[in-house]
């Protein structure tokens, strides 16, 4: 046994932490608040129908992706399920402006071939666009598992990775719709004009150029495998009991205690929950208060309202890819305006169920929402918010409804019930401060906010998570290497990823 780890939370970061310790010969315990384990990845059954939490559009699993080589490192990319998205269209863009609808393609030729169809004139500024995206891409080490001296090194990167991501766009096409086209997956990563760095779109969008794809039957099967490779080697995944307390002395975790009055000892502790939260649980003593003021003061990513729809029996056709609404195309950047009318957008899925036939059974919708629209409910719990905040969900479900209306009219005749989650709801079972989906904001004026190491002023503490560098399906498991190799040794489990891929 190379050392003991100590987990606290069991969503994404914590899970694949977790695995590949696990798999290195560390004795691993993860600590999860809820009954059910995998954060984001957790699925719910309710009225029949199996429904994901988070909406997971998946980057990174076509053959050589960068999260398919994690996979099959650690065992279990045959077992999970999952569906490649159209190659026509991977995802369709909306603009209730003009009634248009944009369809895009899979692969960088297609991709530029598309949206030259439509914008004609712009062809070459989208072929440079595409070719500085890719490049900009190609230079993070992280990303295309290289190994390399830790983290993602923006200041040793060319001048383009800390413009700002509408800047960026900007350089290369001049029509103002297009620009809008090129930035519409804004909502999967907190996009911020003025704010968000470019080389967080370039990463988002070469994904998706690449390829993605959607789990079928559920994504909590896949943290279901994450666990099981923990346990298959020797570790621990304790579900119900949140860490109530980190105790601190000199810089040092000496335990960590449960709500079950448990206390674990260990060699290495790792944080997979939002670093606000984690603060509230350690003495104000353990960290200098200029890093608590830092971490305190660092904006998260705009929240969520969802809308989970049961269908009807066929009535409403499959779609094999994702849908986004925007209500007009200047909007693409103001997600999160205070000023604006809500929803400004939202994307809309059918998640693929097992042997999945024509007809869907069910849709889940993810439309961006400030956490300002629910802060006067913010200090109630869940199932004791009262009869306003049930009106007020309601009156968000029908705004929704009616612009699925515009994209497909008879979409009302075809539901049979719905289901509503607010930022509240997001707040209270991941944890997150605010209910982002995003983790901290990401600032280009201000790198540091921008990459939160894993690395803390704590000796044998590191964090991990979507608030440290990248976020998402791809990003996370790309901050879990860094922070293994913070305990293994720089490039040790990159090397060994590799070393798989190559068989494979």
């Amino acid at each position: 046994m190379r050392g003991t780890v100590c987990i606290i939370g069991g969503g994404l970061g914590g899970l694949f932490c977790g695995a590949l310790l696990a798999k290195n010969g560390y004795e691993v315990t993860v600590l999860e608040k809820n009954a059910t384990i995998g954060g984001g990845l957790q699925s719910f059954r309710r009225h029949g129908e199996l429904w994901d939490t988070g909406m997971h559009v998946i980057g990174g699993m076509e053959e050589g992706g960068n999260i398919r080589s994690i996979c099959q490192y650690l065992g279990i990319m045959d077992e999970i399920h999952i569906r490649a998205v159209d190659d026509c269209c991977t995802d369709s863009l909306y603009f209730a402006e003009d009634q248009r609808t944009y369809k895009m393609a899979r692969g960088r030729g297609p991709f530029v071939d598309r949206l030259a169809e439509y914008f004609p004139e712009e062809r070459s500024g989208i072929e440079r666009y595409v070719d500085a995206i890719y490049k900009m891409t190609d230079a993070v080490d992280q990303f295309n598992l290289r190994p390399s001296d830790g983290g993602i090194k923006l200041f040793t990167k060319s001048e383009e990775f800390l413009l700002a991501a509408d800047a960026f766009i900007a350089q290369y096409v001049s029509d103002p719709h297009l620009r809008s086209v090129l930035a519409y997956m804004n909502p999967l990563y907190g996009g911020r004009a003025g704010q968000t760095p470019a080389y967080i779109h370039a990463i988002i969008s070469v994904l998706y150029i690449n390829g993605t794809s959607r789990f079928v039957g559920g994504s909590q099967h896949t943290a279901d495998l994450l666990a099981r490779v923990i346990t298959d080697h020797g570790g621990r995944v304790e579900r119900g009991d949140a860490v109530e307390w980190i105790e601190v002395v000199e810089r040092k975790v000496q335990y960590v205690r449960t709500s079950k009055g448990r206390e674990y000892r260990a060699d290495h502790y790792i944080s997979a929950i939002h670093p606000c939260t984690m603060l509230r649980l350690m003495p104000e003593s353990a960290l200098p208060r200029s890093y608590r003021n830092r971490i305190d003061s660092i904006p998260n990513a705009y929240s969520a309202f969802l809308l989970y729809v049961k269908l009807k029996p066929c009535t409403f056709p499959y779609i094999n890819h994702s849908e986004y609404y925007m209500t007009r195309y200047a909007d693409i950047w103001k997600i999160d305006n205070e000023s604006a009318s809500w929803p400004l957008g939202f994307l809309m899925m059918t998640p693929p169920d097992e042997n999945q036939g024509e007809w869907a059974s069910k849709v889940l919708v993810t439309a961006p929402m400030r956490w300002a629209m629910v802060r006067e409910w913010e200090a109630t719990k869940s199932g004791h918010r009262g009869s306003e905040y049930a009106k007020w969900k309601e009156v968000q479900s029908q705004l929704l409804i009616d612009k699925i209306e515009e994209m497909h009219p008879g979409f009302r005749d075809c539901i049979e019930l719905v289901e509503t989650a607010s930022p509240l709801t997001i707040r209270d079972y991941y944890g997150s401060k605010e209910g982002t989906i995003s983790g901290f904001s990401k600032d280009c004026h201000n790198i540091a906010l921008s990459q939160v190491p894993v690395v803390t002023k704590i000796s044998n503490l590191l964090l991990t998570g979507q608030n440290n560098n990248l976020h998402g399906f791809c990003g996370v498991p790309l901050t879990a290497i860094s922070t293994c190799e913070a305990i293994m040794g720089v490039n040790e489990l990159i090397n060994k990823i590799n070393k798989c891929e190559r068989k494979h």
